[in-house]
């Protein structure tokens, strides 16, 4: 199991790229895109738009064959000048490119990899097959580029981008992150540990295949995950297959992010929500499970780096980054 491989903290100036790693850009989003670069560039960084995320490049629902992706995504891991690589959305694209991606490059110059959805599967193949820190956040474009990081509450927003600056640029541990209304308790306790997941349904898509992540990932782990457009139903059945791969045994957290569009069973007078079917899985495991934290399919993302030590407090609804997600330069 590889060692954590942490990327170099980005320093003001670097230049931070925004591609295309799995659904490329729709007609009618570029407003949303420009807006995205100006955030990261009132974060302190120089952007670049790689020309993968143009309407005018697509293949069926990706932005490119996955030949193509894993050239692009390699190009950018091999050059030194760039610093951090940012998907300006998901998609359902990355699995097809997983074994194309040059693993010695991302071990000879780490870079900070940020998005959430479809990334989340690169987030959790890269950590497992290399250790690096990838960072479930937020995309450009319905990300950083939405309208809440346009329209939404001033305070909040110089929040949010002063944490991620903080979180990309500075060696040390960011702690408590902000939460945006309370939290849930869906099970007390507290627990430490290395955070690990993303998008339930691709988690458990990664276990098929050779780069999931060993057992012993997941030995003492704060598993975070988040899901959309599911029947709560599905959801059981998914984590119902982590239990039976034994993940469930070794965490020792759970923080679940906010549904989108996730849908309750309710049948014949019977009624199952998600807080439900989670308990149901988890069973009597004593574990700590908060819930409705700020990640998923909605904006904005709090910043999840892979790998680095978390404390979660059920009881008291918070969670903290306790390591630094970044090294020294």
């Amino acid at each position: 199991m590889p060692a954590i491989l942490r990327p170099r903290a980005l320093r003001p100036g670097d230049l931070v790229v925004v591609t295309a790693p799995s659904g490329q850009l729709a007609p009618g989003e570029e407003p949303l895109l420009a807006r995205g670069v100006a955030i990261l560039e009132r974060m302190g960084f120089r952007v670049r738009v790689s020309p993968m995320v143009d309407p005018a490049r697509n293949r069926w629902w990706a932005s490119g064959t996955p030949a193509e992706q894993a050239d692009e995504l390699n190009a950018l891991l091999r050059d030194p000048e760039v610093r951090a690589v940012v998907a300006h959305t998901g998609g359902q694209t990355t699995i097809g490119y997983l074994d194309l991606i040059d693993l010695d490059a991302i071990r000879a110059d780490p870079k900070p990899i940020i998005g959430y959805s479809d990334i989340s599967l690169l987030h959790m193949a890269l950590h497992a097959r290399t250790g690096l820190v990838g960072f479930h956040a937020d995309i450009a474009t319905h990300g950083f580029g939405s309208d809440w990081y346009t329209l939404g509450d001033e305070a909040r927003r110089a929040e949010l981008v002063d944490l991620y600056t903080r979180v990309l640029t500075r060696a040390e541990a960011p702690g408590a992150l902000p939460a945006r209304a309370a939290w849930e308790t869906w099970r007390p306790g507290s627990a430490q540990g290395p955070l690990f997941g993303g998008l339930l349904n691709r988690l458990v898509l990664l276990q098929a295949t050779p780069f999931a992540p060993p057992a012993e990932r997941f030995e003492g782990a704060v598993l975070f995950w988040e899901e959309l457009q599911r029947p709560v139903s599905r959801i059981w059945n998914d984590l119902h297959a982590l239990r039976l791969s034994g993940v469930l045994d070794r965490i020792a957290g759970m923080v679940v992010g906010i549904p989108t569009e996730v849908t309750p069973h309710e049948d014949g007078g019977q009624r199952a929500d998600l807080r439900d079917v989670v308990l149901d899985v988890l069973g009597r495991r004593d574990i700590p499970v908060l819930a409705q934290v700020d990640f998923g399919h909605t904006s904005p993302n709090l910043p999840l780096p892979l790998g680095v030590r978390a404390h979660v407090d059920a009881d008291n609804r918070t969670l903290s980054l306790i390591e630094p997600a970044v090294a020294e330069g």
